[in-house]
């Protein structure tokens, strides 16, 4: 029976939100991002194991002193973008982890992630040939611009989602479309498309958004609930 193994990327610098600290230990509600994403998946049963990846140069994670679980590893394999990132640490779990094994990739940017719509998107895509995303259908006017902010088009909403994390491959799967998508993907299905494969989409929760800019964190404070 394939395993579900979880990559947590947590190498960033958090420098779009100007507060000087990785987005990763910024607090909400007395506790730091990363502890927020750590709880939900160690209390998933069906999680095998929980890999968190860090930069190299990181100096604040030994000083959070957090009570980990057997499940959890952790390793300084942080690149220069996500994809690097996960790839490097797909290949040290690489003695782990079967070929055919799910690998769930979710962001430390996304405190607001909750158990029920992770053990949702295993459920439905358990049995997937491809594996598929959290996402959420967009309900906004979109705007096309140009390169002065002007808008050269408003496109139609319908079938259009944001996409959020965790996103589930096969292990195999997402370490060669990793390996061979041309550039840099901006996230995991990016590169799965890059195969010709087609990602499923589930939805998720309006509070797993990914905190960017220093606004996002009061509106998740007020979502979330102590």
């Amino acid at each position: 029976m394939a395993k579900f193994h979880i990559i947590i990327p947590a190498a960033g610098s958090g420098s779009r939100m100007g507060l000087g600290q990785p987005k990763q230990y910024l607090k909400i509600h007395k506790q730091t991002f990363i502890e927020r994403v750590l709880r939900v998946f160690q209390n998933i049963p069906l999680v095998d194991s929980i890999h968190i990846a860090l930069h190299p140069n990181d100096e604040i994670w030994k000083t959070l002193n957090l009570s980990l679980s057997s499940k959890v590893s952790v390793h300084y394999c942080g690149g220069e973008s996500r994809a690097e990132t996960v790839l490097n640490t797909l290949k040290i779990i690489k003695d782990y982890a079967d070929d055919s094994d799910w690998i769930l990739v979710h962001d430390a940017a996304r405190p607001g992630i909750e158990e029920k719509d992770v053990e949702r998107l295993m459920h439905v895509l358990k049995d997937d040939s491809v594996g598929g995303l959290l996402a959420y259908p967009i309900a906004d006017t979109i705007k096309k611009s140009d390169k002065e902010d002007r808008v050269v088009e408003s496109p139609s909403r319908d079938y259009l989602w944001q996409a959020q994390t965790p996103q589930m491959y096969r292990y195999k799967m997402l370490s060669d479309a990793l390996e061979k998508f041309d550039g840099i993907p901006t996230d995991e299905s990016q590169a799965i498309e890059g195969l010709g494969l087609k990602p499923k989409l589930i939805k998720g929760n309006f509070k797993n958004f990914k905190v960017t800019y220093q606004e996002d964190l009061s509106i998740l404070e007020r979502l979330i609930n102590k």
